[in-house]
């Protein structure tokens, strides 16, 4: 079982949430390399590609943007289940629904006092996921099998 942890480089509880994954599945492969380069990651490349000349546009068609875009589409691809771990942004909801459309089981976590709501995570019940108020929430429902069998 793969499972890609969606979040943001600026969610210090992606290590959290991923390593509390590994402990209660070891069988799994949780993958959240992603989150290595750290939470600047995205202002200084940003950064660099405006310091070049770029508009944001010809930055996406950079030789960076789109090896980690490749990178990160590999592991996507190669999961069985994905989990949005919030807050996250623009680039997580992409990677979420990409997901959803391949009609992977894909889990929603809230973040705590969450006050604007949103009836599209609805999303999430299509292939077997779900939404969940908590981590420990997203932990007893894959310890029940709450998600179809590996695609």
């Amino acid at each position: 079982m793969k499972v890609y942890l969606i979040g943001s480089l600026r969610n210090p509880e992606v290590p959290t949430l991923a390593n509390k994954l590994r402990e209660v599945f070891p069988d799994w492969e949780i993958f959240d390399d992603w989150y290595a380069p750290g939470e600047d990651a995205d202002d200084y490349w940003r950064d660099y590609e405006k310091n070049k000349g770029h508009s944001y546009k010809e930055a996406l068609q950079g030789y960076a943007a789109q090896h980690i875009f490749e990178f990160d589409l590999h592991h996507i691809d190669e999961a069985d289940i994905g989990i949005l771990l919030m807050p996250a942004g623009k680039s997580g909801h992409m990677e979420l629904g990409y997901m959803i459309g391949q009609g992977k089981p894909c889990f929603y976590v809230m973040e705590p006092g969450i006050e604007r709501w949103d009836v599209m995570l609805q999303f999430c019940y299509k292939n077997g996921g779900d939404v969940c108020d908590r981590q420990e929430e997203l932990i007893e429902k894959l310890k029940n099998g709450y998600f179809p069998a590996p695609l």
